[in-house]
């Protein structure tokens, strides 16, 4: 038998003799015996260690059987541990009953028929070395659960400075296109204005290809400009999250032909930047799930702000999501829409219904973090 499958054994009896003869009956069990010849070095003996089963004496001197037991199971440590009782012939019924209600959970009586002692015995043991088992099992994998959470919080984490991280990142290229690329161009444009000024009528060659380089820089400039807002909308900067959405929507709607209807609050002044970003590239990638995959004519918005909560929902009437994939853990842009509200406690619901459409709320608690 393995050194954890060893279960402790208490034997307790006033009498040397006895003591030693079932100590002598019980070795052939395997089991780390422990002898006390009374009561009270029963009771510390049970505080200092844990027993898979009791065997103890009724009559004995000071503390009784009895009044052992009944102290043993006002103990949280062993208030569980089985007690056997053992007792002479003599005693009544009514002394049984009393040791049953006292805890015991059977009464042998001498004369001790060995084989039936071992036999209550080993099932006590080998009910204690699977119960140990079993605490030992659910203590690793609450503890395998709780290094998982850890490492579900750390990842978690990590995905939102990231995101932050990439938030930043994407402001500050924003910022330098826009700045330092636009005012380049405008700079440009600028001298080709005076460079026209300084041309003679009949110089026509020359107007024409500086007519045509106007259309270029024109149009280097709006590139620039459409790739500024791609990377970080300025109106969601400086107007605020729902005239970014109004933004978006509009400009969803001149690139797909699918039609947009947008009711949006009067304002979202004073939302904290953390949130309106959130929202607003959620909702990029619920336009962007409608153009690719939704086969829609027509997407509803819809965002509303009470006192602690801010709501926005988007309904298209295209073909519906099905719920596998909404289950799908591949589907890396519900994934992503669901670990950005993470962080403010927020909650995505995604509903389909096939050939009916897609109906997506994201509802962001607008309370202290």
């Amino acid at each position: 038998m393995s050194t954890s499958s060893v279960a402790r054994i208490l034997i307790v009896d006033d009498d040397q003799g006895n003591l030693m003869a079932l100590q002598e009956l019980l070795q052939g069990l395997g089991q780390k015996l422990v002898l006390a010849n009374s009561g009270e070095e029963a009771l510390r003996c049970v505080l200092r260690d844990d027993f898979a089963v009791i065997v103890l004496d009724v009559r004995m001197p000071g503390i009784d059987g009895f009044e052992t037991a009944k102290l043993i199971r006002e103990r949280q440590r062993s208030r569980h541990t089985p007690i056997i009782f053992v007792t002479g012939a003599y005693e009544d019924l009514g002394s049984m009953f009393r040791g049953y209600e006292v805890g015991a959970v059977d009464y042998i009586v001498k004369p001790l028929n060995p084989e039936v002692l071992k036999s209550k015995i080993s099932i006590f043991i080998e009910l204690y070395v699977k119960s140990t088992a079993l605490i030992r099992e659910v203590a690793e994998r609450m503890l395998t659960e709780e290094r998982l959470r850890e490492s579900e919080e750390n990842l978690r984490a990590l995905a939102a400075r990231l995101q932050s991280v990439r938030e930043e990142e994407q402001i500050r290229i924003a910022r330098e296109i826009h700045d330092g690329l636009g005012q380049a161009l405008t700079g440009l444009k600028m001298d080709l204005t005076w460079l026209t000024g300084k041309l003679l009528a009949d110089q026509k060659p020359l107007i024409e290809k500086i007519a045509s380089m106007f259309r270029l820089i024109d149009d280097t400039i709006h590139s620039v400009r459409k790739i500024a807002s791609g990377l970080r909308p300025e109106v969601l900067d400086q107007a605020g999250l729902a005239a970014a959405i109004g933004w978006q929507a509009k400009d969803f709607q001149l690139r797909t032909g699918i039609r947009c209807k947008v009711e949006l609050p009067p304002d979202s002044d004073g939302l904290e930047a953390g949130r309106s970003t959130a929202l607003f590239r959620i909702f990029q990638e619920v336009l962007t799930n409608v153009a690719r995959h939704a086969s829609a004519t027509r997407v509803d918005v819809c965002m509303q702000r009470d006192a602690d909560l801010l709501t926005l929902e988007v309904r298209d009437n295209g073909k519906g999501i099905a719920s596998a994939e909404i289950l799908n853990p591949k589907s890396l842009g519900l994934l992503g829409m669901r670990e950005r509200v993470l962080p403010f406690n927020g909650r995505i619901e995604i509903n389909g219904v096939r050939g009916k459409g897609t109906q997506v709320t994201v509802s962001i608690p607008l309370g202290l973090e």
